[in-house]
């Protein structure tokens, strides 16, 4: 089972960061939080690796729907999206919102995951088309 959405763009690391925060944006997607792996790794373990970004995205009226389904959903939300470099391209990961449907087996959340899959989708497609 294929759990991320995944696009590559051949445009740089740092480009491609704010280019997503638009995209996710327009969506409706707030940037909750920023873990710069690369950053965190080379610090805390002097671990050199390509440049990754974990940015924590949210939409307030989709998580809020899936919450009132089912409290321990916070787990499952699709709230990561992770930018990195792939050998000489940047890839952009989003956890498929659908993993949430099949993990739990709720069909009360399919509504919420379908509507959060087209939206990433949109948002990931956004990305390739200036690329």
């Amino acid at each position: 089972m294929r759990y991320d959405r995944t696009v590559h763009l051949d445009t740089d690391f740092a480009t491609t960061v704010g280019r997503v925060r638009e995209a996710l944006a327009a969506q409706g997607f707030g940037i909750l939080t920023e873990i710069d792996v690369t950053a965190t790794l080379k610090a805390k373990l002097d671990h050199d690796m390509e440049d990754y970004v974990i940015l924590g995205a949210c939409n307030p009226p989709l998580a809020h729907r899936a919450l009132e389904t089912d409290r321990t959903i916070g787990l499952l939300l699709p709230c990561n999206v992770v930018v990195r470099r792939d050998g000489n391209r940047t890839a952009v990961q989003a956890l498929d919102p659908g993993t949430m449907v099949a993990l739990t087996g709720l069909d009360a959340l399919r509504p919420v995951a379908e509507e959060a899959t087209h939206r990433l989708d949109a948002a990931l497609a956004s990305l390739t088309k200036d690329d």
